[in-house]
């Protein structure tokens, strides 16, 4: 069977802290009022994505990855990670802020759980006027200090909070501390990881009255105590061509604004190519395989397929992830 540019059926995550601009603006086909997330690209146990459309429709991620192995992954990517998709793609709404957290790294991850750490990236699709995300901290912090707010529950007076408007974009290794807010929605990019230690929640309560679970001790470890001066990626994007946003040991993002049509070749890649659409619709075309990629879809292009050719007619921007 012949591989072919693959979208997958969204998994949607109902939060407590979600609203219904995945519907409202990506346009997704999902009800309910709390939908936080929509995972695009999924490898996380127990919620894997399924191919939506084509010959191979119904087929798992985990199932094409046994299967086609290299031609999917890469021939790089698959010695690495063997059939574990590495990548976690995801669109998330926040109709409210979301916990203050971090993410373990690969060898924290490893000894506790098991897992990958969880580096990751977000660019900022639609912010409200004024909403603003939680990065770092606002000034130098100790360890024990950090340990005294929590107790105190003083954690916000030494967090750094930053209004974001679209196009921002924030890169953040694990180890640090981050929290999306209320009236964002962003594309999020990271390692296939779900270990979250949740340290603050904003003493909300569920429906029962219960509040959720905390992970502050195992935080301790986890947090990158060192206060950046600037916590923003800076970039210049340009007309027409492809602008690097984030490049680590886990995965490279692009940014590519564009009108009119491009041809792309990845002969210099060993890795499979993920587009998200972040603005406009954009055609896509790989040998006979020809489909629109809308605002608000991702496409997974097997590591095989080295030509493609986009179009679009009207202003449209694109996402593209790979792994070097």
């Amino acid at each position: 069977m012949t591989l072919y540019p693959l979208k997958f059926k969204p998994i949607f995550k109902e939060r407590i802290w979600g609203g219904n601009k995945l519907r409202t603006q990506l346009h997704k086909n999902v009800s309910g009022e709390a939908i936080g997330e929509s995972w695009e690209v999924s490898d996380v146990e127990g919620e894997p994505s399924v191919v939506a459309e084509g010959a191979l429709k119904g087929k798992t991620l985990q199932e094409l990855s046994e299967t086609f192995q290299e031609a999917l992954l890469g021939e790089k990517v698959y010695k690495q990670f063997g059939t574990k998709f590495p990548l976690l793609i995801k669109y998330i709404d926040a109709k409210s802020d979301l916990s203050i957290q971090v993410h373990p790294n690969d060898e924290l991850a490893q000894q506790r759980h098991n897992s990958f750490g969880k580096t990751e990236m977000w660019y900022v699709m639609h912010a409200d006027i004024g909403a603003k995300l939680m990065v770092g901290f606002n000034q130098e912090v100790t360890k024990e200090n950090y340990q005294k707010h929590v107790e105190n529950n003083t954690i916000t007076e030494i967090l750094n909070f930053e209004e974001v408007q679209k196009g921002d974009v924030y890169f953040l290794p694990t180890g640090r501390i981050h929290a999306i807010g209320g009236g964002i929605v962003l594309a999020e990019i990271q390692q296939t990881s779900d270990i979250t230690y949740r340290i603050y929640d904003w003493n909300r309560v569920d429906a029962e009255g219960n509040a959720r679970e905390l992970h502050t001790a195992l935080a301790v470890d986890a947090i990158d105590y060192t206060k950046h001066d600037n916590y923003k990626t800076t970039y210049t994007a340009t007309q027409n061509n492809s602008t690097t946003l984030v490049d680590c040991p886990y995965f490279t993002t692009n940014l590519i604004p564009f009108t009119g049509e491009k041809h792309i070749n990845h002969d210099d890649k060993d890795s499979f190519v993920i587009y998200m659409c972040v603005k406009g619709n954009v055609l896509f075309e790989a040998n006979e395989y020809k489909n629109e990629l809308k605002f608000g879809e991702t496409l997974l292009l097997p590591a095989s397929l080295k030509n493609i050719k986009i179009s679009t007619t009207e202003a449209s921007e694109l996402l593209e992830v790979y792994i070097k």
